[in-house]
């Protein structure tokens, strides 16, 4: 096994052995899979810049199908027109709180000039940060 066979073996090993301690969505390991390619193609290829170069364009090849064929994770969003109740009262162009899947929420009432009393039920239209936007149930059944 020639020093250059050996280099890309161990290169291919401390890349993909990286990604179990170091995760990175596989960019690590798509990287080591190329260099243990390149370790076969050294056979035929003796020159280093060349194994390098093919290291190089392997790894661009083998990001982009990992990218283009590995599921999407979208992260996790409110979903829209959900119900909440009031544990404090929220004053026109205030914030108060809200109760919304089990946590207490800083919530603004989405119309500046409504007020919302303590224990009503709400609709929450949509989050900015950490503070949900709410209409009361009845503006929206009147």
């Amino acid at each position: 096994m020639s020093p250059f066979t050996q280099f890309w073996v161990v290169l291919g090993t401390v890349l993909c052995l990286m990604e179990l301690f170091l995760p990175t969505a596989f960019v690590e390991s798509t990287l080591g899979v190329s260099a243990f390619v390149v370790a076969l193609l050294s056979l035929i290829v003796p020159q280093f810049s060349l194994q390098v170069l093919l290291w190089m364009i392997l790894s661009l090849i083998f990001i982009f199908l990992l990218r283009r064929f590995a599921p999407k994770q979208t992260p996790y969003t409110l979903v829209e027109s959900t119900e909440a109740r009031t544990i404090t009262a929220i004053e026109p162009g205030q914030t108060g709180r809200v109760i919304y899947e089990g946590n207490s929420w800083q919530a603004r009432c989405e119309d500046d000039r409504l007020a919302i009393a303590v224990d009503q039920p709400v609709v929450v239209l949509r989050r900015k940060g950490n503070t949900l936007f709410v209409l009361p149930e009845s503006e929206l059944t009147a």
